[in-house]
């Protein structure tokens, strides 16, 4: 696979020749005249999983320009710099979906390598609708939105939903209060 850094020839700090050395296991390119090291780490992402009471989900359409562009997937996006991982996954739905989000406990944290040089780990959060009456809109990151039983979804962008969709059908749908 493909590592960010693999095609480099100069330090990005003092731009000094980068060889190849082998740290961890693993060649990485370290600059010969400073030292500096690169370690190639994946990106951090928030998905949310929302499921109404006759326990479907809550799936975005992706737009055109990103990975899996036409295909849906959970609400979900990068992580920024300095941005808490739970903040992200609200941000990122009420982007994608036009809705605040009520956070609950981590579903699923898994390696994403969909995009060989651009590696993730993602966090797949449980959610409850903030206003129980709000409906979800496609926001600019998404095309549309839809809620889908979960064992028959749409064709989806990420190989890491599917497995958690199985999941997800298998249980039985969230109590109304």
């Amino acid at each position: 696979m493909p590592v960010l850094g693999d095609d480099w020839a100069w330090c990005p700090r003092c731009r000094g020749a980068l060889a190849r050395v082998e740290r961890g296991g693993r060649p990485r390119p370290t600059c010969t005249a400073c030292g500096f090291v690169f370690f190639a780490n994946p990106g951090m992402g928030a998905a949310v999983v929302i499921r109404d009471a006759e326990g479907r989900v809550l799936l975005v359409r992706r737009v055109a320009g990103q990975f899996g562009a036409g295909k849906w997937c959970f609400p979900c996006g990068f992580v920024e710099w300095g941005e808490d991982v739970r903040d992200a996954a609200r941000r990122e739905t009420r982007e994608e979906a036009g809705v605040d989000v009520v956070l609950g406990e981590p579903l699923e944290v898994a390696s994403n390598f969909h995009e060989a040089r651009k590696p993730t780990i993602g966090v797949w959060f449980a959610a409850t609708l903030a206003d129980p009456a709000a409906r979800p809109v496609a926001g600019d990151d998404a095309e549309a939105v839809g809620w889908f039983d979960p064992l028959a979804p749409p064709p989806l962008a990420f190989p890491t939903d599917t497995g958690l969709l199985e999941r997800i059908g298998r249980r039985r749908p969230p109590s109304g209060d």
